[in-house]
């Protein structure tokens, strides 16, 4: 079977007002080039909060409501699932020397940073 190696490329630090940074390791900030205030992105991150037992989880009720049907993980937008790859979209509100910040992300304080895309306009 094919191995997958994902390595992180910063680090998120929501602050608790609105605006995560995307703190970016140094060796990473080149990808940055380009991006600009106002561009909307997509941040991928790694939930790093689950446990083992988490992600061994294929059937959950949809929003932990125990009295709706349970579904599988992948019809869901559940955190509970095999590989706990975050995906989240945003703007960016800064650029600066080591990353960006962006307003509407949804990921917790500490999270792995794994990429950033840029969104695609229509």
């Amino acid at each position: 079977m094919l191995s997958v190696d994902v390595k992180p490329i910063g680090v998120i630090r929501n602050r608790g007002d609105g605006i995560a940074m995307l703190s970016v390791f140094a060796a990473y900030r080149q990808g940055l080039e380009g991006l600009e205030v106002g561009a909307r992105v997509q941040v991928l991150y790694w939930m790093h909060e689950l446990t083992h037992g988490d992600r061994r989880s294929l059937r959950v009720h949809p929003g932990g409501d125990p009295d709706r049907e349970m579904k599988g993980v992948f019809s869901l937008r559940s955190c509970v699932r095999p590989n706990p790859i975050g995906v989240t979209q945003g703007q960016v509100v800064m650029v600066n020397d080591d990353g960006l910040s962006v307003s509407g992300l949804d990921a917790k304080d500490g999270s792995p940073l794994i990429d950033i895309k840029a969104s695609c306009s229509e």
